[in-house]
């Protein structure tokens, strides 16, 4: 997808949640379905798959999101499924969420970790991240099993890596 396609998806998504008056939840739960999506092979291939009707893909994002997710939700990831744009989903997702945290004047933290973090963590880890980033940092959390332990966080361009495989790395240069 072009880069002014993914923009103006982005774009409409956005004025959506707004609209709907839920910004917070529709980025919050877009982004958890945009990586849920990345990491489930089966999943991406049935919901890109032109031979599948679009019915039938958008039913799967009904029975997957239906409860689960606002409305709004719902209805946008059905979107994006039956007009066939599945695999540009996370690189808009990515342009949502970061819009959405500019216009509050906040940075968004990407936070990768081998488990998920609690609630208490993922304040004090915000709360350490505002200080560092001089604005208030919303921390989601990836639960990703290639990090072994510790953090890999992406604030915008910025990647600060504290997992423990990148330290191990560092130590075997050093020696």
């Amino acid at each position: 997808m072009s880069d002014t396609r993914t923009s103006a998806y982005a774009d409409a998504i956005l004025a959506i949640a707004r609209a709907e008056g839920a910004t917070s939840d529709v980025t919050d739960e877009l982004f958890r379905f945009a990586r849920t999506l990345e990491g489930n092979d089966e999943l991406r291939g049935t919901l890109s798959d032109p031979h599948v009707p679009a019915a039938v893909r958008q039913q799967i994002v009904q029975d997957l999101l239906g409860g689960r997710a606002t409305d709004a939700t719902t209805a946008i990831v059905s979107m994006v499924v039956g007009a066939g744009r599945v695999g540009e989903l996370s690189k808009v997702v990515e342009q949502v969420v970061a819009r959405a945290a500019e216009a509050q004047g906040e940075a968004v933290a990407e936070v990768r970790t081998a488990v998920a973090l609690t609630e208490d963590q993922q304040a004090r880890l915000a709360a350490a991240l505002t200080a560092r980033a001089e604005r208030p940092v919303t921390v989601r959390n990836v639960v990703d099993p290639t990090v072994l332990g510790g953090v890999v966080t992406t604030i915008g361009d910025a990647v600060l890596d504290g997992s423990v495989r990148t330290r191990l790395t560092q130590l075997r240069e050093a020696f």
